[in-house]
């Protein structure tokens, strides 16, 4: 078995808990699917909100102070692994998150892994910003991007009869 360096140790397992906690972030709407092949395919096909870019004619870069000055608000870093990084932001009208990855794959990989939840996400290259769904707009007025429905997935919950 190969020896790491402490350092290292604690690096890999700091970013995967940070990618664990990020996820646990995502808002739980419905309850898991089975894991069905059906429901996975399903998770894949996301609906999609093509949009134009914002007024300025570019979409924001991949840093998440940038991008929470362009919606105007300092961000607390909460999150600042490798893998992500993930600003909380709280405003008197609004309260999100705005989430970078060094790489679209990596954002992928965190949209793949929130579908589960569903919810409606405005997604960039190498960026999502998550608020409720009906404020997304106006940040794709700032930021461009593209307005993500990943829907629910598996059963509901019926109400009782009492």
């Amino acid at each position: 078995m190969p020896h790491h360096p402490p350092s290292e140790r604690t690096g890999r397992l700091a970013r995967g808990a940070a990618l664990a906690a990020s996820l646990a972030l995502v808002p739980l709407i419905g309850a898991c699917s089975g894991g069905d092949d059906d429901a996975a395919a399903e998770r894949k096909q996301a609906k999609m909100s093509v949009t134009g870019a914002p007024a300025a004619g570019v979409v924001a870069p991949a840093r998440v102070e940038v991008i929470a000055t362009l919606t105007g608000c300092k961000p607390k870093i909460r999150i600042n692994a490798t893998e992500l990084r993930q600003g909380v932001c709280h405003t008197k009208k609004v309260d999100y998150l705005v989430t970078t990855f060094p790489t679209d794959a990596l954002k992928e990989t965190f949209l793949e892994s929130a579908s589960m939840y569903g919810g409606k996400y405005l997604v960039g290259p190498r960026w999502i910003v998550s608020a409720q769904p009906e404020k997304l707009p106006g940040f794709r007025d700032k930021l461009g991007g593209t307005i993500r429905d990943l829907g629910v997935h598996g059963p509901t919950v019926a109400p009782s009869a009492s």
